[in-house]
């Protein structure tokens, strides 16, 4: 997907909060913003946004010596998601619809960036955006398609999203699950050590897709990763970053998020802050 200039103070003010979280010591908060704009400035060289943001968090991680500046946010959202795992099954046992309620509250995990930090109830924040209904839910077409499938790819996005995840990879138990994370630590997205610890392994394969960019650029990935990209049955990406990443792919992806931004709602046509189950095969062709 194409960068927006609204993504350009958006992502400086990304390494402004990073900067912040590692260091008290302003003359390296300084040189870190300093190099952000740098790299900000020639925005026109990278293809999406997710590119942009790799380059600035690699300054983060040389400038400060932290390889993992989010390390403590990702441990406090996974054990934040753990605790409410069981309501998440308890949700879904009531449900008729399983599988449009399984997909709700993967997507709902994507709450996780904004309202689980603070003093923020997030129980309750939870439990209001659980019963939120998609705004675009591509449903019928996923059906269909799980008809005559047999295995499914699923690309992380948020560490603590995993426990979410794992409510639906957990229903889809009859198919083969690869379920791709992030190569290295990258803000709060999910790694290998996250999925693990989320205990997804019960459920999926893990692998790392080779992209360090917090969404999946594909001419970052690795073989692995990318022969399964093309060979899966379904894919289905979660978040911005991967929708950011992948939505001008030339294969047909389920995208599941919670469109945060104005510019991603606009490029789905939906209000923001909507949640959204969409096919990218109905994108490509509408472009």
């Amino acid at each position: 997907m194409k960068i927006f200039l609204d993504c350009l103070p958006c992502l400086l003010r990304q390494a402004l909060e990073a900067s912040r979280r590692v260091t008290k010591n302003q003359d390296i908060q300084a040189l870190i913003i300093e190099e952000a704009i740098k790299i900000i400035s020639d925005y026109k060289k990278y293809n999406c946004s997710p590119e942009i943001a790799k380059d600035i968090h690699n300054i983060i991680k040389e400038i400060t010596g932290d390889p993992d500046p989010y390390e403590a946010v990702k441990r406090y959202d996974i054990k934040k998601a753990e605790e409410v795992y069981p309501l998440l099954k308890e949700l879904l046992a009531k449900e008729n619809e399983k599988i449009y309620w399984a997909l709700k509250i993967a997507a709902t995990g994507n709450i996780i960036d904004s309202a689980i930090y603070g003093k923020t109830d997030f129980n309750k924040i939870l439990e209001m955006e659980v019963k939120k209904e998609f705004s675009i839910c591509d449903i019928e077409i996923f059906k269909k398609k799980l008809k005559s499938s047999k295995n499914i790819l699923f690309i992380a996005d948020n560490a603590g999203e995993t426990i979410f995840d794992k409510i639906l990879i957990e229903y889809l138990d009859n198919f083969e699950t690869t379920y791709a994370v992030r190569s290295e630590p990258i803000i709060n997205d999910a790694t290998i050590k996250d999925a693990y610890d989320s205990g997804l392994n019960s459920f999926s394969n893990i692998i790392s897709s080779g992209c360090a960019a917090p969404g999946t650029v594909p001419a970052q990935c690795n073989n692995e990763f990318l022969y399964l990209l093309e060979k899966a049955d379904i894919v289905i990406a979660k978040g911005q970053g991967n929708f950011e990443a992948l939505s001008d792919y030339w294969r047909p992806v389920f995208f599941l998020l919670k469109a945060k931004c104005p510019m991603i709602a606009d490029r789905l046509n939906t209000d923001l802050d909507s949640y959204v189950f969409k096919y990218s095969g109905m994108l490509l062709e509408e472009s």
